[in-house]
C-alpha cells in the first residue's frame, strides 16, 4: 500500500522472512537485531498484558473518585460548581507536568520500573485523600492539592505504556494491546461509578477513596514480586543508551515540521480534552438533571458499553492492517477520525436539547463507545511515525490534551454555573471534535518520519 513504511523494521513485521531482501540504513540491521531482543516472550507478554489491563483499570479507579464523590463532597464542604470545577481541573494540571519525562524515562530504560513506582504513588495519595480532607479549614485548596498531586503521578503512565507498546510488541498487534488497555480505563470508569455508587450510599465517599488506594497499592506489590524482581533487570533497553535520541537531542522542531506529527498532535489534543470533561461532568449532569434517576445505571452502563466497543476496535484496526490494508487509511477512516471524533459528536450534540433520561443514557452509551476506537488510532498512530521516541512524543500529546483539558474541565464548570444550562458544554465539546477530526482528515498519516537521511544499503 501507498502509506506502508519502508525501513528494515518495517519490511520484516510486515514480511516475516529472513530469506527476504531486507532494506536497512547503515548499522540499523544490527540495532534491530538487538531490538528484537526486546519484545517480550509470549508467556511473559500474557502475564503483563493481564497486569497492565488491572493497572489501568485501578488507574482510573483513581482518577474517578473525585469525579463520582464530587456531588457528595460539595455538600459536605458547601462547593459551588466553580469550586468544584476547580478541584477537578487540578488534577490536569499535574498530569501536564510529567508526560514527557515519564515517556523519555520509559523510551531509556523501559516502562515497566515507570508504571510501577507511578501506581504505587498514586496508591498512597488516594488513600490518604479523605485524611487531607479532614485535616483542616482549607479543605478545597488542599483537594486541589491532592488531585494535582494525582495528575502528577498518573502523567507518566500512558506514555510509559505507548514506550512498551513500541519496544515490545510489533506493529500487527499494537492496536489489540492498546484497545485492551484502554478496555481497562473503560473497567475501571465502570467499577468507580457502579461500586462507588453503592459506597457512597451506605459507608460515605471516605469508603471509596480507602478502597481505590488500598487495590492499587495491592497491584503494585504484585507487580514488583511477580515480575520486576526476577524477570526483568534494567538492561533489556540497552540498545537504547547508545541511540542518537536523548530528550534534549530529539528533534522537535523538526518533527512538528511533518504535518502528519502535529495533526496528531492536534487531533489527541482535541479527544482527550472532550474526553476528560465528560468523565469529570457527566456524573453531575445526571444526578442534577435527572434527580429520581437510580445512580447506578449512568454511572455504570455507558462504561460497560465502551469495554466491547473498543475490544472491537482494536482487533478490528489490526485485522485491516494484517491483511494488507494502508496503516493512514485504517488510523484516519476507522479508527480516529470518522468514528471516535465524528460520529461520537453526532451522539452527544443531541444533549444540549431536552432530553429523556433512556434517551440521555442510549446517546452517552453511543458517545462513549465509539469514542474508543481512538485505541486504533491516534493512541497508536505515534508508534508508526515516530517509533524511536514514542514514548516522549506521546508524552507531549498528552501534557497538551491535559492542558486543553485543564482549559475545557475549568471552562466547563463557569459555563454551567453562569447559564444554569448544560447545552453551552456538549455543543463546545462537539465543536472541538469536529476541529480536530478536519485537521487529522486532510493532514495525518503513518510514514515514519523520525529516520535519518543516510544513504540506504540493501542486506541480502
Amino acid at each position: 500500500m501507498a502509506d506502508k513504511h519502508t525501513s528494515g523494521a518495517d519490511k520484516k513485521d510486515s514480511n516475516g522472512s529472513l530469506l527476504d531482501p531486507k532494506i536497512c540504513e547503515p548499522d540499523e540491521c544490527k540495532e534491530e537485531e538487538s531490538g528484537d531482543r526486546n519484545l517480550w516472550p509470549r508467556s511473559l507478554a500474557r502475564k503483563w498484558i493481564v497486569m497492565l489491563f488491572m493497572g489501568t483499570c485501578f488507574l482510573y479507579c483513581a482518577r474517578m473518585a473525585m469525579p463520582v464523590c464530587a456531588v457528595s463532597m460539595a455538600a459536605t464542604f458547601h462547593w459551588s460548581k466553580i469550586d468544584s470545577g476547580v478541584v477537578l481541573g487540578g488534577f490536569f494540571w499535574g498530569y501536564c507536568l510529567t508526560q514527557i519525562l515519564g515517556g523519555h524515562a520509559s523510551d531509556r530504560v523501559g516502562g515497566e520500573r515507570v508504571l510501577f513506582f507511578s501506581a504505587s504513588s498514586w496508591a498512597l495519595i488516594t488513600a490518604g485523600t479523605p485524611l487531607l480532607a479532614h485535616l483542616g479549614s482549607h479543605t478545597l485548596a488542599l483537594m486541589t492539592v491532592a488531585r494535582f498531586l494525582m495528575g502528577i503521578l498518573q502523567g507518566v503512565f500512558f506514555p510509559s505504556l505507548a514506550s512498551l507498546c513500541s519496544q515490545r510488541v510489533v506493529e500487527g498487534e499494537r492496536g489489540f494491546l492498546m484497545s485492551t488497555l484502554q478496555s481497562g480505563t473503560h473497567l475501571g470508569t465502570l467499577l468507580a461509578g457502579g461500586l462507588g455508587t453503592l459506597m457512597l450510599d451506605r459507608y460515605g465517599w471516605e469508603s471509596m477513596f480507602y478502597s481505590i488506594g488500598f487495590l492499587s497499592g495491592l497491584w503494585a506489590l504484585i507487580v514488583w514480586q511477580c515480575l520486576l524482581k526476577g524477570e526483568l533487570t534494567p538492561k533489556v533497553m540497552e540498545t537504547k543508551k547508545n541511540s542518537e535520541w536523548s530528550l534534549s537531542r530529539i528533534p522537535w522542531l523538526s518533527l512538528f515540521k511533518k504535518p502528519p506529527v502535529w495533526a496528531m498532535v492536534f487531533a489527541h489534543m482535541c479527544i482527550c480534552s472532550t474526553s476528560y470533561t465528560l468523565l469529570s461532568w457527566l456524573p453531575t449532569y445526571f444526578k442534577e438533571s435527572f434527580p429520581h434517576a437510580t445512580g447506578w445505571v449512568y454511572n455504570v452502563v455507558p462504561w460497560l458499553t465502551a469495554i466491547p466497543s473498543a475490544l472491537i476496535g482494536g482487533y478490528v484496526s489490526d485485522f485491516l492492517i494484517n491483511r494488507g490494508y494502508g496503516v493512514a487509511s485504517v488510523r484516519k477512516i476507522m479508527q480516529v477520525s470518522f468514528f471516535a471524533m465524528g460520529v461520537s459528536s453526532m451522539f452527544i450534540l443531541p444533549l444540549s436539547g431536552v432530553v429523556t433520561f433512556p434517551a440521555a443514557v442510549i446517546y452517552i452509551c453511543a458517545a462513549v463507545g465509539l469514542t474508543t476506537f481512538t485505541s486504533g488510532g491516534v493512541s497508536v498512530n505515534v508508534q508508526d511515525l515516530t517509533p524511536s521516541c514514542a514514548g516522549a512524543l506521546f508524552g507531549f500529546m498528552n501534557m497538551m490534551g491535559s492542558f486543553v483539558g485543564v482549559v475545557l474541565v475549568s471552562l466547563s464548570g463557569y459555563l454551567i454555573e453562569v447559564t444554569q444550562s448544560w447545552s453551552m458544554v456538549f455543543a463546545l465539546i462537539t465543536l472541538v471534535n469536529a476541529t480536530g477530526l478536519g485537521v487529522f482528515l486532510i493532514f495525518g498519516g503513518a510514514r515514519r518520519v523520525d529516520l535519518v537521511e543516510y544513504s540506504r544499503i540493501i542486506e541480502i
